[in-house]
């Protein structure tokens, strides 16, 4: 068994990562790969609890952007998060694992309602924990929810896997010069206004000593790499 440099974990999914080359919707030719990783995860020790976003469905500070009223649009936001929630929980079934999804908002029919002792008794028993629906509040995005959730079970690290391999000076997509940070500090990533997550998230995870590792989703094996210590992606800390 290799040496794991983080036993708990937060992995935080983007929607659009599991929609693949399509933007919409679910590609599960993706999301089993997905499972695979959490498995091979799983069976070093780690124990795991994963927040996905909600854009390959809703996205709503966008797609309701002076269309509709904010609570509203993300209100289906986070309809969105429990969907993908629901999906990927029963990929990992299939791949042999027992998943929860934890619902920050009622809905018994779909899933649990999202208690922190809850969360922790399932990953003591060795369970994967989907939480669902963010914060439960509108004006909040799932990286933020990530983060709290993070917090709340006390995890080693916050995974983001993202469509970008790590955290740049620029938009590398449209900045061909734009500089790939491997360390950052979160006054760093503040003060220099660094698109790696919103403020809020970086704020709650500065104010809780929480590391973050922002990576690729695509690069091969990456959740397993950073799990073992791999030094890929920007990991960003206090110090």
């Amino acid at each position: 068994m290799n040496e794991i440099k983080y036993k708990r974990i937060l992995l935080k999914l983007s929607g659009e990562a599991l929609a693949g080359e399509k933007h919409h919707g679910l590609d599960f030719n993706i999301i089993n790969s997905v499972c695979d990783s959490v498995k091979a995860c799983a069976n070093l020790g780690v124990q795991i609890g994963i927040v996905i976003g909600a854009g390959n469905f809703w996205r709503g500070v966008k797609d309701g952007a002076d269309k509709m009223q904010r609570s509203h649009a993300d209100a289906m936001g986070m309809l969105g998060t429990v969907m993908n929630c629901i999906a990927v929980a029963d990929a990992l079934e299939k791949h042999g694992m027992d998943a929860r999804v934890l619902s920050a908002v009622e809905m018994n029919k779909f899933c649990e309602y999202f208690t922190r002792d809850t969360a922790e008794r399932y990953l003591n028993e060795g369970k994967i924990v989907l939480f669902a629906a963010g914060t439960g509040n509108p004006y909040f995005s799932t990286d933020t929810g990530a983060v709290l959730r993070g917090v709340e079970i006390e995890a080693d690290a916050v995974l983001m896997a993202k469509n970008v391999d790590g955290i740049y000076s620029d938009d590398p997509n449209k900045n061909p010069n734009a500089v790939k940070f491997d360390h950052l500090t979160y006054d760093e990533v503040l003060a220099r206004h660094l698109k790696a997550t919103d403020s809020t998230a970086m704020t709650l995870a500065m104010d809780n000593d929480m590391t973050l590792v922002c990576f690729g989703l695509a690069e091969e094996n990456s959740i397993i790499r950073v799990v073992r210590g791999e030094k890929i992606g920007t990991t960003v800390t206090n110090n």
